[in-house]
């Protein structure tokens, strides 16, 4: 018979329940981030470095980006102050989650000669427990997704890495430029699948956290946080704040039939006409986080006594990611793009259900010329000849 592990609770007395919301006072944070590192976490999150909002280690509340944020749009991306001292103003950055749970390169295992065969060691799965601090609706969405194709696919690494994330998730208190998650239906809202979730509540004098209990491990961290029950006034500001961000979308993009509407037009024009600005540079599927496209290599030694099999992140971008045979399948780069976002909001519904983008915006802002998918969709549908939402023709 398996024991109920005990109920947390606040040092308030506050019963810590999965579902339970509770207020942080600003003045206490720092010691919610020493909870989350004496729980046995490293705790990385957002800081500014080289001019932009990127994750790294958060050893303390300095290291966040104070007062900080950003303006993005198409092929767009700059810093600026903030008239407050916000620690999670800003919208996503360059960087996503993937890059602590699917590396961008990464060793599989190493094989050695041994009795005139070889030996396969696995590479190991143990490493540092993380808490992911500063998580986004879109970037929840976007870590279920990989789950699916690696954690359900049976990949070793990432699952134990998973297995070892703890994700506090921030309610998106600002939306970019080229933020359309309200559209995908995956933000800006944080709705499930997290640990802790964390409101900003700024203005009338005072700063504090609406946290709100996602997880038996989420309430586990907090038995040591001053906590107070959080307010009437604290829960309606709370929704205020997701109210605001999702009417202040930078895009938005059409999904009815999107599907068949991709699928069906492989010879559009319009494939040809964003391949003249597209440079085949990979950007956005480096900053997308769902992307999973990667190649894997044999490193061998001089001697041939050792071998080291790594994987490595790569672009259906690359003419060479399709190459067979001496030759690539898709030679052109609007035979590329066409692949990519035919793949990303089309026949992803057939693999997985449900659509590859999560709404971030990454690929718009850190693509060098600007190209913009919501833009793109939006062309398709409204040429002459091809079926609209009501089943008619665009012209």
């Amino acid at each position: 018979m398996t024991a109920t592990p005990p109920t947390a609770i606040a040092p308030s007395g506050e019963l810590l329940s999965v579902g339970s919301r509770h207020t942080l006072e600003r003045s206490d944070f720092p010691r919610f981030l020493a909870a989350l590192g004496t729980a046995g976490y490293r705790v990385v999150g957002p800081i500014v470095r080289d001019g932009a909002i990127v994750y790294g280690e958060i050893h303390q509340e300095s290291d966040l980006p104070i007062g900080w944020t950003d303006r993005q749009e198409a092929g767009t991306y700059r810093l600026e102050r903030r008239n407050d001292d916000a620690l999670f103003g800003y919208a996503v950055g360059p960087q996503s989650w993937k890059k602590y749970l699917f590396p961008s390169r990464e060793r599989l295992w190493t094989a050695h000669r041994t009795d005139g065969s070889f030996r396969v060691d696995a590479e190991p799965t143990d490493g540092p427990a993380f808490v992911f601090l500063g998580v986004r609706a879109c970037e929840l969405a976007a870590i279920a997704i990989q789950d699916r194709v690696f954690r359900s696919g049976g990949d070793p690494g990432y699952a134990a890495r998973r297995a070892r994330t703890l994700r506090v998730a921030v309610q998106c208190g600002v939306a970019g430029g080229t933020c359309f998650c309200a559209s995908m239906g995956t933000g800006p809202a944080v709705g499930g699948d997290h640990d802790l979730a964390l409101t900003e509540l700024l203005g009338e004098g005072r700063h504090r956290f609406l946290v709100e209990v996602g997880s038996p491990a989420g309430a586990s961290v907090l038995h040591s946080v001053p906590l107070r029950p959080a307010s009437a006034p604290d829960l309606g500001a709370a929704g205020a704040v997701v109210a605001r961000t999702s009417a202040s979308m930078g895009r938005s993009m059409d999904l009815h039939q999107i599907r068949d509407l991709l699928v069906e037009t492989p010879e559009h024009p319009r494939w040809a006409s964003v391949a003249e600005r597209c440079l085949s540079c990979a950007n956005c599927t480096m900053a997308c986080p769902t992307c999973f496209c990667h190649s894997t290599e044999e490193v061998p030694d001089l001697t041939g006594e050792h071998v080291e099999r790594w994987r490595r992140w790569d672009s259906c971008f690359h003419s060479a990611f399709t190459e067979l045979h001496g030759s690539p399948v898709r030679k052109s780069t609007p035979s590329r793009y066409r692949q990519w976002m035919t793949h990303k909001l089309a026949t992803w519904y057939d693999q997985f259900d449900r659509s590859g983008c999560v709404g971030c915006g990454r690929c718009i802002t850190w693509c060098p010329v600007g190209i913009d998918l919501t833009e793109e969709v939006a062309a398709i549908r409204a040429m002459p000849g091809v079926r609209t939402a009501a089943g008619g023709t665009g012209g």
